[in-house]
């Protein structure tokens, strides 16, 4: 299969890598906002991949393009909608990196846009494609925690000021707020990908001192689960020097703590049971200190939902939950009351 990579940011170098090492997929070409950028990344990529990659023009040239089976969206949100809906019109699958946009309303547009045209929209969630995640997932659908009680997700990141100085970085008008919707949302839709749907919400979603930022870089938040577990959410940029992120399930059989790509099994009768490899999270100063197998292996899963018909992995509609309990975190923070979560 031929994709095109749209946004030569900072996650771009992951996408190259996971392009280059997917199973049967080729990058028929990047394109970027500045045409001198492009250019320099199209001469990187070539040279990576071992054969040419053409920096494209514009979105109507690649939408053209009978080509190219499906294209990987890495932009910032606020430039998404338009290449969606020329994407979409044009019949071609989306890789989308998160978030799917600013606010749940343009998140759900775009969502609706897609499956308007008959379109595939998938989105790079990587935190449901480590092997840990797979087995807890496993563990979950099969009862082995029993009903489960408590639920506690912490994202104690860092970044520094320099990270913020980026054009539009932590803002309302390009990311559509700060470390949840930004940094916290894998670990959040992790957790909801696990253990379904929040009912309501309390939150306090705050700025501290130590960031000179529009949005939050502090978040903090009572839950319902669907399923009547109760939880606590903490997620922070103002962290340091940064841990790893973690999600810890209480249950009636086993409690289980899902923590740098290793999920440790505690049961009630005593065993312990360990799970997956130690690996780096990005969670401190270098935000791209991971590895690009995660992202190799949605891609390669989205490629093959194509082939096959079945949902990828992050379809649109379940990565939508996330923003619904971001959505309501706001309100929830803004108004200072228990927040249902809407749901259309």
């Amino acid at each position: 299969m031929k994709t095109v990579l749209i946004g030569l940011g900072m996650v771009a170098g992951n996408h190259l890598a996971a392009i280059r090492d997917a199973e049967g997929i080729a990058l028929a070409g990047v394109m970027g906002r500045d045409a001198t950028r492009t250019q320099l990344f199209a001469e990187k990529a070539t040279q990576e991949m071992g054969y040419l990659v053409p920096a494209r023009g514009s979105i109507t040239e690649i939408a053209e393009d009978a080509a190219i089976d499906f294209v990987v969206i890495a932009t910032p949100p606020d430039a998404r909608q338009d290449l969606v809906t020329v994407l979409s019109a044009a019949g071609k699958p989306i890789l989308m990196e998160k978030p799917i946009e600013r606010t749940l309303a343009a998140a759900e547009a775009i969502v609706t846009t897609c499956e308007n045209a008959g379109v595939s929209l998938g989105l790079v969630l990587q935190h449901r494609a480590r092997a840990a995640s797979q087995k807890l997932k496993q563990l979950l659908d099969g009862r082995a925690l029993g009903q489960i009680a408590t639920v506690e997700i912490r994202v104690p990141w860092w970044r520094d000021q320099a990270y913020y100085a980026a054009p539009g970085r932590g803002t309302y008008a390009r990311d559509g707020g700060g470390v949840m919707i930004n940094q916290a949302i894998h670990t959040l839709d992790l957790a909801l990908w696990l253990l379904g749907p929040i009912r309501r919400v309390q939150a306090m979603m705050r700025t501290t001192p130590l960031h000179r930022m529009e949005a939050e870089d502090w978040a903090g938040a009572l839950f319902e689960l669907e399923n009547g577990a109760c939880g606590s959410l903490m997620a922070t940029t103002a962290a340091y020097p940064g841990e790893a992120e973690s999600l810890s399930i209480q249950g009636s059989k086993a409690a289980a703590h899902l923590a740098s790509g290793v999920l440790t099994m505690t049961h009630l009768d005593g065993r312990v049971e360990t799970f997956g490899a130690e690996a780096s999270t990005g969670g401190g100063a270098d935000p791209m200190a991971f590895t690009h197998a995660w992202h190799q292996a949605v891609l390669e899963d989205f490629a093959a939902s194509l082939t096959t018909g079945t949902p990828p992995l992050a379809s649109d509609q379940s990565a939508l939950e996330a923003h619904r309990v971001i959505d309501a975190m706001e309100r929830a923070s803004r108004s200072g009351h228990i927040t249902e979560i809407s749901r259309s």
